[in-house]
């Protein structure tokens, strides 16, 4: 199958089946291009039907580059809480900044230069250049490499190794609707070569999959193992509020508010009898006990806070969850 008939397969399928997601609406090309960058970020390490609301909800408040340039920070996590990896946010308000200042307000479209923003990298910088400005590059996500290793029948560490998907990539060869033909093949990965049961019979490159052939779907992948941390949560409880103190202890959490924590070890977390919490973070894994007191805890830098008003406040997700833990 030549690639031009891949491509033309792909993008027949596409145009029939695509979903339809609100940064792909009909915008003019500034908004399309802001509309690329803010969806990237958010979808960094977030399923696609995660971001949707978000998303919605940041264009209404946040509606340009200038906006997100001088937009204050209270008001910026406000919109980005509940997706977790604030780091985002913050580095997106920087690149937003570094854009107006430096670029004549407009995303550039060199990728060299959008590598050298906060936040972007390798995967940010090819599918803002394919998708914002219609350049020839096709994005390594998730459903890219699973189609690749599928087609291909990669196994070996070796074979699904960044750099030979990468070279793998030039099945799909290019087509002059490259926004489109990027979103096509990931897509195609998100809606039809599904990790468990892909509904191979609506695929347009079945011929050429190796996997279908052998009926074998499985994916290999790198073992990516997160730390396993284990902590103490100590909950001081004044009347109806809580203690609660400014992070210091995670790094890309700073400045937000948590309940004092220590870290302990495996043995201790194991023998407590108390109320235990599991939060999924970005590089650990995280095993809370809780450990409620009633009395007054002594810090200068504590704030009392009432559990019915921690909406109000721009919290970490094992924070929530803990409020949640105790006033069962």
């Amino acid at each position: 199958m030549k690639k031009q008939n891949i491509s033309n397969k792909i993008l027949y399928w596409y145009d029939n089946n695509h979903r339809q997601l609100p940064w792909r609406k009909h915008a003019s090309k500034k908004q399309k291009q802001y509309f690329t960058l803010v969806s990237e970020f958010m979808l960094q390490q977030t399923q696609v039907k995660t971001v949707i609301p978000f998303f919605e909800n940041f264009i209404k408040k946040i509606p340009d580059l200038k906006a997100l340039a001088k937009v204050n920070d209270r008001k910026l996590l406000k919109c980005w809480e509940g997706l977790g990896y604030y780091s985002r946010a913050r580095n997106l308000k920087k690149t937003a900044k570094i854009i107006i200042e430096n670029f004549n307000e407009k995303l550039p479209n060199n990728i060299n230069q959008l590598k050298s923003l906060p936040g972007i990298g390798e995967y940010t910088s090819t599918a803002i250049m394919a998708i914002g400005f219609n350049q020839p590059f096709i994005p390594l996500d998730g459903n890219v490499e699973r189609i690749l290793k599928r087609v291909f029948y990669l196994k070996s560490e070796e074979e699904i190794s960044k750099d030979n998907l990468h070279k793998k990539k030039s099945l799909f060869g290019k087509s002059k609707r490259s926004s489109d033909y990027a979103q096509a093949i990931m897509e195609m990965g998100a809606l039809i070569c599904k990790p468990i049961s892909p509904l191979c019979y609506e695929c347009p490159i079945q011929h050429r999959c190796l996997a279908y052939k052998k009926k074998d779907f499985a994916i290999s992948s790198k073992n990516k193992f997160n730390k396993v941390k284990y902590f103490q949560a100590n909950v001081f409880k004044k009347n109806s509020k809580y203690y609660l103190i400014k992070n210091n202890k995670f790094n890309f959490l700073k400045n937000f508010l948590i309940f004092p924590m220590k870290e302990i070890d495996k043995k201790k977390y194991k023998s407590s009898l108390n109320k235990r919490i599991n939060i999924k973070m970005s590089n650990m894994d995280m095993k809370i006990i809780i450990n409620e007191k009633n009395k007054n805890f002594k810090s200068n830098k504590s704030v009392l806070m009432n559990k019915n008003n921690i909406n109000k406040y721009i919290l970490p997700s094992f924070t929530k969850r803990i409020f949640r833990s105790v006033s069962k």
